[in-house]
């Protein structure tokens, strides 16, 4: 999409990754916008802290301990 490429025009990710990436993505924003109270969405503001204390609480840690296990998995093979 032109947009992604005036975000980061060095993306090097691969697009049929980008697009399963933007799919999974979709599911979880539904989830989170779920979880998520109304009263904090009526403003850019409260969706913006919103996102960001959702992403800090579920999404960080989890891409953290993925990635984490990858290393590992790694280091074994060697």
């Amino acid at each position: 999409m032109k947009i992604e490429k005036e975000i980061n025009p060095y993306s090097t990710m691969k697009p049929a990754n980008q697009k399963k990436l933007e799919k999974h993505l979709q599911a979880g924003a539904k989830i989170l916008y779920q979880e998520a109270g109304t009263k904090e969405l009526e403003s850019l503001a409260g969706i913006e802290q919103t996102i960001r204390g959702q992403t800090l609480e579920y999404i960080t840690p989890e891409l953290g301990v993925f990635f984490s296990k990858k290393q590992q998995e790694l280091h074994q093979e060697e």
